[in-house]
């Protein structure tokens, strides 16, 4: 703990905003999980929650430990760059994966392969319902 003690007033505010910052973020993100209804409403807000949340916490890490040890760490870096990168994809992986079942299962609200439209432009239906 003698590392804490010498870490300077300045450093220790700059990592608690970015770990505060980082945290808020995460919570949204989770919280837009659990008040969204569909999947697709739901897909997005943990996906930029969790994506932005640990870019703050990575960052308030890679400070912390070039502070304490006295050179930059890197490290972070690398994992920044995992997240950023395989979040989005997941999110498209994932998103065109249930629009295939969704078109498959004959739901209606989902855009069609040909013109990108729904076919419901009549109907005020924000929520995908399947045809019966």
């Amino acid at each position: 703990m003698t590392e804490l003690a010498e870490l300077p007033p300045w450093a220790a505010l700059l990592i608690a905003f970015f770990l505060l910052l980082g945290a808020s973020l995460t919570l949204l993100g989770c919280i837009g999980l659990l008040r969204f209804k569909t999947f697709y409403q739901r897909v997005h807000a943990p996906t930029l929650g969790t994506t932005w949340g640990a870019g703050g916490i990575l960052i308030a890490s890679m400070i912390f430990f070039s502070m304490v040890q006295s050179r930059p760490v890197l490290h972070e870096i690398l994992i920044s760059v995992m997240v950023f990168v395989t979040t989005p994809v997941t999110l498209m992986l994932l998103a065109r994966a249930t629009l295939y079942r969704d078109r498959a299962e004959g739901m209606s609200g989902v855009p069609s392969l040909d013109t990108g439209s729904t076919g419901d432009e009549a109907t005020d239906s924000t929520y995908p319902t399947q045809r019966s």
